[in-house]
């Protein structure tokens, strides 16, 4: 029997260490979770829960549909395992496009033509290949990949500014599911303006990830893009970093991409274990869902003790809070679900946010991931070696966080690689999905993110009609353009104005900015 959580007793909690640590030798891989309030009766009253989580994730992986608002399955996990797809067809079209990406990879790298690749994507299509590149990226291996992941012409500018003349050499990759999405269509627009001014060939230096059919693989095929590859229907983007969405800039900077697959299907082997207390991911979900009330009353944050992992707190707050952050449940009640995810890197943290962990407000519930084997070339000098410090910080943190009855859990990895990397990713997915199960909400749906586009898009097309009105020249305040649009506030029209005005020297606005019922706008 597992003992109860015992912060102030060594004896009892070293019990739990033992009885609740899971290890699988092939995947050199620990999971802790005896630092977390999980105890024997919670364990036993989440079982019938879990055995219904585990049905569920049996369906999906053969083919049921997941999100009913679009009549789509959900198959990320078919990506590392082709033989799990519902069809042979489907399973020889997962194999050809990672042989496809391989290969295509492979044959830029030989021949050495591009310096450089821009990558263009928004969210999972973004935070997945930064993950990939930061986590496994080797000095002098491969092509340095540059993100343009917003539409902030800053930061555009920046990027276009540190490639210089080598965006003329550089290979360009476009991802976008729909083909429809703003961000990167703008982006892929401003690139291939300032690309073709310098004399580069778009065509010749364009690849597209996308749907089959899709407006960016039309306009990709009529152009003749260098290539196109396929982003599924059945793929969202939180989880579509074993697509080629994470394969290709994995293969572009010379990863191992089959070892990647291989560590993700090795996982997933181990979470599809129909028993919590020998799956990593049930233990994991187990524990979030005790910590949180089942309501996600305490945020997670994760604090891995490498560098190369620094991303993957970003990653985990799109993988997690998209999935779990939800409004209603599936029978349509209003739950307000969700799980806040927030994190850096240790032992950076040891100088930032860990005094408020020991002695602020509790929260929270920290998730450790610490890797065994140094890595690296750094000498021991003076006895004095830099993994061994590293491991003397998270360690004192953890305890002290114990001392003060704070939750913790443990991810230990006996080395970092691609493998590892591919089975750390597949935990989550496992993990996140059993969750949902548990607290009866579509992970696989993004209501809240569709409200925001169609939000958005509506605001743009207030800012044509908008500008459009002025053109006149007659000055006019803030209510006389509310009435003559049909607009429900004046609040969206100033908001719009004062963005128009800073960087429009052609629109003018009277009066003052402190008092927006004073003010009247025209053209000059």
């Amino acid at each position: 029997m597992t003992a109860e959580f015992a912060p102030t007793d060594p004896a009892r909690q070293w019990q739990r260490f033992c009885d609740l640590l899971w290890h699988d030798d092939a995947l050199g891989f620990w999971l802790d979770v005896s630092r977390m309030a999980l105890g024997p009766e919670d364990l036993d009253l989440l079982t019938p829960g879990f055995q219904q989580a585990f049905a569920a994730m049996a369906a999906l992986e053969a083919g049921a549909i997941a999100n009913p608002d679009e009549q789509r399955m959900v198959g990320h996990y078919w990506l590392r395992t082709p033989e799990l797809a519902p069809d042979a067809a489907t399973a020889a079209h997962i194999a050809a496009e990672v042989e496809r990406i391989d290969g295509f990879a492979r044959g830029v790298l030989e021949a050495g033509a591009f310096t450089d690749v821009v990558w263009i994507g928004i969210g999972g299509s973004g935070l997945g290949p930064l993950l990939m590149v930061e986590a496994l990226g080797q000095v002098r291996t491969g092509l340095p990949i540059q993100f343009i992941d917003n539409v902030d012409p800053d930061g555009i500018s920046r990027t276009l500014a540190l490639l210089g003349e080598r965006l003329r050499t550089a290979l360009v990759v476009v991802v976008s599911k729909s083909g429809g999405t703003p961000e990167p269509r703008i982006g892929m627009e401003q690139v291939r303006a300032r690309l073709e001014a310098m004399g580069g060939r778009w065509g010749r230096q364009a690849v597209a990830i996308t749907m089959r059919g899709s407006r960016l693989d039309q306009l990709a095929e009529r152009e003749g893009w260098l290539a196109r590859f396929d982003m599924f229907d059945w793929v969202g983007g939180r989880t579509s970093v074993t697509s080629a969405v994470g394969l290709l800039p994995a293969a572009l900077i010379g990863v191992d991409i089959r070892a990647f697959l291989a560590g993700a299907s090795a996982m997933d082997a181990a979470t599809r274990i129909p028993e919590l207390r020998a799956n990593p991911a049930a233990l994991l979900a187990a524990a979030w869902h005790v910590a949180g009330e089942g309501r996600g009353r305490r945020d997670m944050v994760v604090l891995p003790y490498r560098d190369r992992l620094a991303v993957f707190s970003r990653y985990l707050q799109q993988l997690v809070m998209e999935s779990l952050g939800k409004r209603c449940d599936r029978q349509g009640a209003v739950v307000n679900q969700g799980l806040a995810v927030y994190g850096n890197k240790g032992s950076t943290d040891q100088h930032a946010y860990v005094q408020q962990l020991r002695d602020g407000i509790d929260n929270f519930f920290v998730t450790f991931i610490e890797v065994l084997e140094d890595g690296g070339d750094l000498p021991a000098i003076d006895g004095e070696r830099p993994g061994d410090v590293l491991e003397g910080f998270l360690q004192g943190t953890r305890q002290a966080l114990l001392e003060g009855g704070r939750q913790s859990l443990s991810i230990t990895l006996r080395r970092f690689d691609a493998a590892a990397l591919g089975a750390l990713i597949a935990l989550f997915e496992r993990a996140v999905g059993l969750y949902a199960e548990l607290v009866n909400i579509n992970a696989y749906d993004q209501p809240g993110v569709e409200a925001g586009k169609r939000a958005a898009a509506a605001v743009l097309e207030l800012q044509q009609r908008l500008i459009a009105a002025l053109e006149a020249g007659q000055p006019r305040s803030l209510e006389e353009l509310q009435a003559s649009l049909g607009c429900d506030s004046a609040e969206s029209l100033f908001w719009i104005l004062r963005h128009q005005c800073a960087i429009d020297p052609g629109l003018r606005a009277q009066g003052d900015w402190g008092r927006p019922a004073s003010l009247r706008f025209s053209r000059c």
